[in-house]
């Protein structure tokens, strides 16, 4: 076939992706996985295993532990011991916990892909680019969380042990909207995955050994209902997360009635896709395919309902039928597959019996012209047409490939249809009318609404339902509230208050500082030459002078650029030429501040001489080393937490406060705590997505200088952070009269303030300065937190009037 007809036609080839190393992941492990309880393999207590297969092909996987009662109590009272050590933890090391699971997730993101395919049976492109990169992204988040919890949750206390029961159609992801925000609020974790697809849950028990997770932190016990039921009702579970069926939420509820279990719950759900006539066609017909048959159909959101506005519903069902000839069904690995396998035969069967009721009584069925693969659990996308809304194809969750479509004539009865449904999960309006959108929005019942789009998810973003959709949410702040419980119960009940986090004295261990100390001959120090760091690159100062810095005893310890004016100009010129950073995205920019984290974490020990060097003082320089860590960390968890609001203006529209970034930000660093200090002004306005030109502590600028290399092997773009060092308030006039800088901090004396204050009128800059007040830049409250990151942003108000 030449080029010119594969252009005409659109046929792709084959592009299978390799199962090699998930099958040589399962051999390793000769295709028989245990329980994994209190850091172990446990042999399930009856002995009992059972086989799960690969839907595309029905074959058998791997064999998994059946869980009996004695296994979840094992379990239990795993979690139960591990449970105040991981509680005394402050939030600083859970995050590190979180960020190091993350990162090993990426690490074999491959791995979990491939394996995942291959037991739930989705597209490999579904797995590999969708479910997995937002798993890594839940635990980054909640590292972010863990990191604040202190002061921003700091009237809450976590839950205890929670049971955590997951479905088949998303086994990790389900997985990570559950363990992530429960083990960054200081919670131990029960988890049964689905029978149908426990293997990636395994696979992430090793990953939680490999990460160093304590023992008895997370616990896997696989099985049947008879485990989730055992979990459920075991008396020493303090909390209950369960995604499912409404059928199965229901007996939870009153299992769980009257026990004291808090109780989270994300079940069934049969959308609405709402399309007025104004509508692009074109992305609808898109929308639709992302809706209903992205993962076969099996997603408790999936918009299974279009309500169609009789003026667009004819040719709207002409070009769903056209877009539906040419998705391709067939092997989940084949990267050039839209729809893969159903989940297993049972589930066929089940879409099977519920399709022919549908078409029993009365709904006018279409599928493609094209047969399915008869090997495996495979259905092709199936159209119903001429439904009534009570029939059951339009009431029933069917969980596959299968959508219904019913029209309307007005706004107000396209609510009525879409609310026509004992779920509220989940909706999507389409429209290019967005004063209708926002009308028609908080009229549909439902926990999630999208808007010229369907089946978007985030960690920063809460998902859940409404009525027989279930309670609770997952993900975002709202979230978290799913796992803690307020600290004054805990009081009431102990008859004292329990000690505030900060009050605790446990502390993570970092590793041991490897110094050198054999023998040998004594030879002179390398010489390291301090530039000036712009534009990412390292730089001679234009004076060609250096300002000499010493240490204890007046010990000469090193050199530094004597900066002037023209290096200034030359820094916020690169700080201009960086604006990818603010248009990038928060997580990515708080990825980067995590990386900075962990790269200075592995250079502890040559951070923390230096700043001994300059100090004299050992101990606090350890203390300092370790408090920018902790910092860094604080920036990269705020980075995508510092939210806007949606103000309550009287009358009729949604009035959206948005935090931006400054622009470019001059920084006069404090002379104190010279690596900490420079963490504590530099990092907020950079996680905020501001260039930053920083003039680094006068004393004592090498912890400064020596910081640049971690910058650049970070991820940090160029020009993002720019470093001059020299004369302080020399160069702080400079960047305070200078009408390409958008905002000017100053951390010293009252003179200087004011002369920063004075000069700033050329082009009104915000300042921020501190009149000679001297900060403890140990102390969360005055060295971190909302103070500084209110002063990096500006808040942009944008009104959205709605209505008809």
């Amino acid at each position: 076939m030449s080029i010119a007809e594969i252009f005409e036609t659109m046929e792709y080839g084959p592009a299978p992706e390799s199962a090699s190393p998930a099958v040589e992941w399962l051999e390793e492990r000769g295709r028989t996985f245990r329980h994994f309880v209190g850091g172990e393999w446990r042999e399930p207590e009856g002995g009992e295993f059972f086989d799960t297969t690969n839907p595309a092909t029905n074959q058998p996987l791997a064999r998994i532990a059946q869980g009996s009662e004695a296994d979840v109590d094992a379990a239990v009272r795993a979690a139960r011991e591990a449970l105040p050590a991981w509680q005394a933890l402050d939030g600083h090391a859970r995050a590190r916990f979180l960020y190091a699971i993350a990162r090993h997730i990426q690490r074999h993101s491959r791995l979990f892909s491939v394996l995942e395919t291959m037991d739930n049976g989705k597209p490999i492109r579904e797995s590999r680019d969708i479910d997995i990169p937002l798993v890594a992204r839940h635990f980054y988040h909640h590292a972010g969380w863990a990191q604040l919890m202190d002061t921003e949750m700091a009237d809450q206390v976590p839950v205890g042990v929670v049971g955590q029961i997951i479905p088949w159609n998303f086994p990790l992801l389900m997985m990570a909207w559950k363990i992530a925000p429960a083990l960054a609020m200081g919670n131990t974790v029960v988890l049964k995955p689905a029978e149908f697809t426990s293997l990636t849950a395994l696979l992430f028990a090793e990953v939680c050994r490999d990460a160093g997770l304590p023992p008895g932190v997370v616990n896997v016990v696989t099985g049947d209902g008879r485990t989730g039921a055992a979990i459920v009702g075991h008396p020493d579970v303090d909390k209950i997360a369960f995604t499912g069926s409404t059928e199965v939420g229901r007996i939870i509820r009153v299992a769980t009635a009257g026990t004291g279990k808090k109780l989270s719950l994300e079940l069934g759900g049969k959308s609405p896709f709402i399309v007025f006539d104004d509508a692009d066609l074109e992305s609808v017909v898109e929308g639709v395919v992302d809706a209903i048959w992205f993962n076969q159909g099996q997603v408790c959101c999936a918009g299974s309902r279009i309500l169609a506005q009789e003026g667009i519903a004819e040719k709207l069902t002409q070009r769903l039928r056209e877009r539906m000839e040419t998705l391709r069904v067939g092997n989940p690995l084949d990267k050039a597959v839209d729809i893969g396998a159903i989940v297993a035969p049972v589930q066929l069967e089940q879409i099977r019996k519920l399709v022919q009721a549908g078409a029993d009584e009365g709904a006018q069925m279409w599928q493609p012209s094209w047969s399915c693969p008869t090997e495996g659990c495979f259905y092709p996308p199936t159209l119903f047409t001429n439904v009534s809304p009570s029939s059951s194809v339009a009431q029933v969750e069917i969980f596959g490939p299968v959508v219904v479509l019913m029209t309307f004539r007005t706004p107000a009865e396209a609510v009525e249809l879409a609310n026509n449904t004992v779920y509220g999960l989940a909706s999507s309006v389409w429209t290019e009318n967005i004063n209708l959108a926002l009308d028609v929005a908080p009229k549909i019942k439902a926990g999630t609404v999208w808007i010229n789009s369907t089946n978007l998810f985030d960690a920063a973003s809460g998902f859940g339902g409404y009525r027989e959709s279930g309670f609770g949410r997952e993900g975002g702040k709202e979230g978290l509230y799913e796992y803690v419980k307020p600290r004054w119960e805990v009081a009431s009940k102990n008859g004292g208050a329990p000690a505030r986090r900060d009050d605790r004295k446990a502390r993570p261990a970092r590793a041991e500082k490897q110094r050198g100390n054999g023998a040998g001959p004594v030879l002179p120090p390398i010489d390291r030459t301090a530039k000036l760091y712009i534009g990412g690159k390292q730089a001679r100062p234009d004076s060609g002078y250096a300002l000499s810095v010493y240490g204890p005893g007046d010990r000469l310890i090193g050199d530094v650029g004597l900066g002037n004016r023209k290096d200034v100009r030359n820094a916020v010129e690169a700080a201009h030429k960086a604006k990818g950073w603010s248009k990038g995205t928060a997580h990515n920019r708080a990825q980067v501040l995590f990386y900075l984290a962990e790269n200075l974490a592995a250079r502890f020990d040559e951070f923390s001489r230096r700043i001994a060097a300059m100090t004299g003082d050992e101990a606090g320089a350890d203390r300092e080393v370790e408090a920018s860590i902790r910092r860094l960390y604080t920036y990269a968890a705020w980075a995508d937490k510092y939210d806007g609001l949606v103000h309550a203006t009287p009358m009729r529209n949604v009035t959206l406060a948005m935090n931006e970034p400054i622009g470019v930000v001059g920084v006069a660093c404090p002379d104190t705590a010279p690596l900490l200090g420079f963490i504590s002004t530099v990092m907020p306005a950079v996680a905020t997505g501001n260039a930053v030109v920083v003039i680094p502590s006068e004393r004592w600028p090498l912890a400064a200088t020596d910081f640049y290399q971690v910058l650049d092997t970070s991820d940090v773009p160029g020009g993002v952070v720019n470093i001059v060092t020299g004369k302080r308030d020399e160069l702080a006039e400079t960047l305070a009269a200078h009408d390409d800088v958008e905002a000017m901090w100053y951390f010293g004396g009252a003179e200087g303030s004011a002369t920063v204050e004075r000069l700033s009128a050329g082009n009104m800059k915000r300042t921020w300065v501190s009149y000679g007040r001297e900060r403890d830049w140990f102390d969360a409250e005055q060295g971190e937190g909302r103070e500084f990151l209110r002063q990096a942003t500006h808040v942009k108000n944008v009104w959205v009037p709605y209505g008809e």
